[in-house]
C-alpha cells in the first residue's frame, strides 16, 4: 500500500511540476529538407578559437533534416581555404527569449578534434560582443570523453568562467536542458539536476543573464580546446538533434 502511495506521489508531482511551464516555442523536426528559415538562420561568419571548419548555408550535405531528426553533418573536404565543412544553426533575429526552460534531445558525434555544442548567446552579441553579452553552454563535448560541459560565461574586466562536468554516453540520444531565472541557471540530464549558477547578486556581477538570448547549435571542428583531427577521426560524422523546445512559467 505503501509503495502505491508513494508511486502516486511522485507521478503527481512530476504532472505539478510539468503544469508550471508553457511551452513558447520548439521545432519537432518533422519535415524532411532544409531546416525552416522562419525558425532558423545559417551563421557562416563566426569561426571562433581557431577552428578549422567553414560553416556552409543551406548546403544539404552539412545540413538537412530526415526522419525527424536535424542532421549537422561534418565533412572533410577543401571549402573557401578552410579543410573541413559543418554547419552552424542559430536563432538570432528570429527568436529569443529571457528566463525559462529549454531542452534539446540530442545524439553527438565523437572523435578526435570533434566539437558538437548547443548553446545561448546574448541578443546584443554584435554591438558588445563576447563575454560582455553573455554565455550558456548548455552541453558541450569534446574528442572521445566520456562527459559533457556546462558552462555559464561573462565579463567582469576579462572573462568569468563557472562550468561543471557530468558522465554521459554522448553517442546516445539524452534530453539537455538548463532552467534559468532571475536568480539561477540550472542544468538537467535527462530530467535530473547536476549544475547550479547563480546570477543574482553574484560576487562576480553576472548581469549578463538578465537580458534576452537565441539559441544555437553547431559542430565545430578542431581548434584551441578540442585541439586538432588525427588519423583516427571518421568523417563524415553527424550530429542528430531530435527537437529543441523553450517553455516559460505559467504567471499564477
Amino acid at each position: 500500500m505503501n509503495r502505491i502511495f508513494i508511486t502516486c506521489f511522485l507521478l503527481l508531482s512530476a504532472f505539478s511540476h510539468a503544469q508550471n511551464w508553457k511551452l513558447v516555442w520548439s521545432d519537432e523536426f518533422d519535415k524532411n529538407g532544409l531546416p525552416d528559415t522562419t525558425k532558423w538562420v545559417f551563421d557562416t561568419n563566426t569561426i571562433r578559437n581557431n577552428e578549422l571548419q567553414f560553416y556552409t548555408s543551406q548546403r544539404p550535405e552539412n545540413c538537412n533534416i530526415q526522419n525527424e531528426n536535424l542532421l549537422i553533418i561534418a565533412r572533410k573536404e577543401n571549402v573557401q581555404d578552410a579543410g573541413y565543412t559543418s554547419a552552424k544553426l542559430s536563432t538570432d533575429g528570429k527568436f529569443n527569449f529571457l528566463y525559462g526552460k529549454i531542452e534539446a534531445r540530442i545524439k553527438m558525434p565523437t572523435g578526435k578534434g570533434i566539437w558538437p555544442a548547443f548553446w545561448l548567446l546574448g541578443q546584443n552579441y554584435k554591438y558588445v560582443g563576447s563575454p560582455k553579452c553573455g554565455e550558456i553552454d548548455i552541453v558541450e563535448h569534446i574528442n572521445n570523453e566520456d562527459i559533457i560541459h556546462s558552462t555559464m560565461h561573462w565579463d567582469k574586466n576579462g572573462l568569468v568562467s563557472f562550468e561543471a562536468t557530468k558522465k554521459c554516453d554522448v553517442t546516445q540520444f539524452h534530453i539537455y536542458a538548463v532552467e534559468w531565472d532571475k536568480g539561477k541557471i540550472q542544468w538537467f540530464l535527462d530530467g535530473k539536476k547536476y549544475h547550479e549558477g547563480k546570477i543574482k547578486k553574484n560576487k562576480d556581477n553576472a548581469d549578463e543573464f538578465q537580458h534576452p538570448f537565441y539559441i544555437i547549435l553547431n559542430l565545430a571542428i578542431g581548434g584551441n580546446w578540442p585541439g586538432n583531427p588525427n588519423e583516427t577521426t571518421i568523417f563524415p560524422d553527424t550530429m542528430k538533434v531530435d527537437y529543441v523546445r523553450v517553455y516559460q512559467k505559467i504567471k499564477n
